[in-house]
């Protein structure tokens, strides 16, 4: 199957949870992808009842229909990047991991949702090893945070050294070909510090910290914008750059709404403008 059809619009693919919220999960990614003029297109994995306070219901799609979304996409219009999010269960899991070596999807960046930046986990250990064994050997990078880094690496990770550790360990183990150990979690100086392995250059991505309690979907934003630098052609360690700098930027305008925790501001630049110098 050929994933890399012509166009001259790029086009990349989310396979991810819906957020009735519109803060992460599909509707984050899309809007990432659109801000990097890349054509955006999707398959549900569940769908979520959730605001900025929270989730309060999800419903999972059957793996049937998981597959036939990435089917339809792939099969006519064509891919150069997908990037996976919540994934739920094992069921699909196993799916979209089978459906990626089917249809030869490339430039894939796994976003390993197993465990929310404040600790909890949000898949059963069953999922776990499946993601672990069938889809992450897959991935061009995986995207994970602090606490999904200590399961896929068994450490306990408190420090830099920590990080740098366990994405060397998860790199080897899991034969990805390279890790990026998000900082997000972390505390004092560290939070926000990722860190990248490759199997040869050991970096630390490091930026401004932006003071705000507005993260919602900072996760998802980052690895889509991984995947639509990748879908227009650029390397991987320069796609995850840019991808940095675009959601430390987000944060910079994170949208104060809701009663909770609000998103990133994906459209910055409409930001800057203000609403009186939109076109009416």
């Amino acid at each position: 199957m050929n994933t890399q059809k012509n166009s001259r619009v790029p086009v990349a693919l989310t396979i991810a949870g819906s957020d009735s919220g519109g803060g992460a999960g599909i509707q984050a990614d899309l809007r990432t992808f659109a801000f990097h003029c890349v054509h955006g297109t999707s398959a549900i994995t569940c769908v979520t009842a959730q605001n900025t306070l929270g989730v309060n219901r999800v419903d999972a799609m059957p793996p049937e229909a998981v597959v036939a979304q990435i089917q339809a996409v792939v099969e006519d219009i064509g891919v150069q990047a997908a990037k996976t999010g919540m994934l739920l269960n094992q069921e699909i899991i196993f799916a979209v991991a089978q459906q990626v070596e089917t249809l030869q999807i490339h430039n894939l960046v796994v976003d390993p949702v197993m465990v929310s930046r404040t600790g909890a986990q949000l898949i059963d250990d069953d999922a776990v090893k499946t993601l672990c064994h069938s889809l992450i050997p897959k991935a061009a990078i995986i995207t994970p945070n602090r606490y999904e880094a200590q399961i896929l690496s068994g450490l306990e990770i408190s420090s830099l050294e920590d990080m740098q550790a366990a994405a060397e360990i998860i790199h080897k183990t899991l034969r990805t070909k390279a890790v990026l150990v998000k900082g997000g979690g972390m505390q004092g100086n560290l939070r926000g510090v990722d860190i990248w392995f490759d199997g040869e250059k050991l970096e630390a991505l490091t930026t401004k910290q932006v003071e705000t309690t507005n993260t919602h979907g900072t996760g998802c934003t980052l690895s889509a914008a991984i995947a639509a630098n990748l879908a227009k052609g650029k390397n991987l360690w320069p796609a995850v750059q840019q991808a940095k700098e675009y959601i430390t930027t987000a944060l910079t305008y994170a949208l104060d709404i809701g009663k909770g925790q609000g998103p990133v501001g994906h459209f910055f630049p409409l930001l800057e403008l203000g609403t009186s110098s939109l076109p009416r």
